[in-house]
Parts: C-alpha cells; sequence; structure tokens
C-alpha cells in the first residue's frame, strides 16, 4: 500500500496517510481541525483499528511470543518498546481527558511512524 518506504520519514508517513490534523492559520492565529483524510483510506483505517488495541496493557499470547521469538533482537526490542510507549501515550491522554477519538488518531500517527522505523531499520 505504501511503496517505497524510503521516500517517506517517520514524521512524514502521518500527514502521507492523513493522520495530522487540518490547520487553519492567519498571522498569530493558530487553529487545528479534524484529520486531514488524505492517502490510503484502507492503510488508514487498519492504522486506527489497530491503535484502539493500544489501550489497554499489551499482553502477547503464545502464538505472539513464539513470533517474537522468531524475530531479529533488533525488531524485538523496537517493538517491545514501542507497545509499552503506545500504551503509556493511551493513559497520559487519558489522565488529561482527552477524547478517546483524538487520542486514538494520534496514537496512530505514531503507530505509523513506528512502522516506517521497523520497514527502514534493515537499512541502516
Amino acid at each position: 500500500e505504501i511503496g517505497d518506504w524510503h521516500r517517506l520519514t517517520g514524521r512524514s508517513i502521518g500527514a502521507y496517510l492523513g493522520l495530522v490534523p487540518t490547520e487553519y492559520s492567519t498571522g498569530a492565529t493558530r487553529s487545528q481541525g479534524s484529520i486531514t483524510k488524505t492517502g490510503n483510506s484502507h492503510a488508514r483505517r487498519l492504522l486506527i483499528e489497530a491503535a484502539w488495541h493500544h489501550r489497554k496493557p499489551y499482553r502477547p499470547s503464545q502464538v505472539m511470543r513464539r513470533r517474537w521469538d522468531a524475530a531479529s533482537p533488533a525488531a524485538r526490542a523496537r517493538g517491545q518498546a514501542a507497545n509499552r510507549r503506545l500504551h503509556t501515550r493511551w493513559k497520559h491522554f487519558d489522565q488529561r481527558k482527552k477524547r478517546p477519538v483524538v487520542a486514538n488518531a494520534a496514537i496512530a500517527r505514531e503507530l505509523a511512524g513506528w512502522s516506517w522505523s521497523l520497514a527502514v531499520l534493515d537499512d541502516n
């Protein structure tokens, strides 16, 4: 769906998938709206759906633990750190009383950046 990951950066992948807010700015006034919804709607929908699963603490099943064992140590470490980070971000959004759909869009954008980092991990 994305094609060549190298034409994007961790910061630009969110904009490419339409997971960043629209902005209406004039002079010193900055106003942000809903997400832009540009780019691939299928990939965006999958990321939004996956982000909801980070609301609860990550507890991998036995099948997932076997898959983690087959992954490279660098990918495993980055994956486990990202799962903890995304859940922690959810907790912070809840503590700040952010609306769940707004928090979920932010988590999905970060999940897109994390996916990008895994896609280019072997090349670095």
